[in-house]
């Protein structure tokens, strides 16, 4: 028996016409992602493109990075547009969607990847108490609640879709443990609310949009290259599997998450991080 009742007049996706006849492909869809220029953002997007999917991809700074992305997605034989948004400003949103909407005419999947990058460059250099608070100041803006902004323009759009939908949200595997120290206390700031969030609008939108949560661990992005090599063998020790994660390892798991293999799972995080959290 059903522990919980949904609410109002949504209507259940359409399932497989039989156990295991979803194959692990995302063929005739249309997939928006949030921060595309680069990194994760980009392998997903290419990833996507790789399983048969139209993408529409964000940028707010990188519109070179964002165009290259696009243009690789072209040459697998998809379509791809890339779209100026912040996702801290609703109009920017607002108007993300009227632009996809003219381009595609329905988002099938929404991943929301933009993040804020307070590890690298000059802001990551300062470790001051001010710096501090516009590190979380940044963090909260973008990752959380650009990541809200989002998602409720998601569910906005995906409502109105017989098919409905799926949300991905970006957290961070370490929100399950806490890690020490003043990036560990803003990151688990951010992203946990990014995890919280996410299981709450699962529950509110079920059974019309699935919503769950990557959960990234150590990732070879830009973070990595700054590195000093002893500290990354150190981190790299930590890890059962013996290796830092590349972006292609967060890519495979959003395109499964996306397709109809994963048909009934929501409100959940995928830990993609070589055992370092369990």
């Amino acid at each position: 028996m059903s522990k919980r009742q949904p609410e109002g007049e949504l209507q259940a996706a359409p399932r497989s016409a039989a156990p295991g006849a979803a194959d692990v492909t995302l063929a005739g869809k249309v997939v928006v992602i949030t921060g595309g220029s680069s990194g994760i953002g980009r392998a997903i997007a290419l990833a996507c493109a790789d399983a048969g999917a139209d993408v529409a991809l964000t940028y707010r700074a990188n519109r070179r990075g964002a165009d290259e992305t696009a243009e690789d997605v072209r040459s697998h034989g998809r379509r791809a547009e890339s779209l100026l948004a912040d996702v801290t400003d609703a109009r920017d949103l607002e108007a993300l969607v009227g632009g996809v909407r003219g381009a595609f005419g329905r988002v099938d999947v929404w991943v929301n990847n933009a993040g804020a990058d307070i590890l690298t460059g000059e802001r990551g250099g300062r470790r001051d108490v001010q710096s501090w608070v516009e590190k979380l100041d940044r963090l909260l803006a973008v990752d959380l609640r650009g990541t809200v902004l989002a998602s409720w323009k998601a569910v906005e759009l995906m409502r109105t879709q017989p098919p409905g939908g799926v949300i991905l949200n970006m957290s961070w595997d370490h929100v399950l443990t806490g890690m020490k120290g003043g990036y560990g206390e803003v990151f688990c700031a951010a992203k946990g609310g990014v995890y919280s969030f996410s299981r709450a609008l699962a529950q509110s939108v079920a059974p019309h949009i699935r919503v769950n949560v990557l959960g990234p661990g150590w990732i070879e992005t830009a973070y990595g290259s700054t590195l000093e090599a002893t500290v990354k063998e150190r981190i790299t020790r930590s890890i059962p599997l013996g290796r830092w994660g590349v972006p292609e390892d967060i890519a495979h798991a959003a395109v499964y998450l996306a397709s109809d293999a994963a048909s009934y799972i929501t409100g959940q995080m995928l830990l993609i991080n070589g055992g370092g959290v369990v």
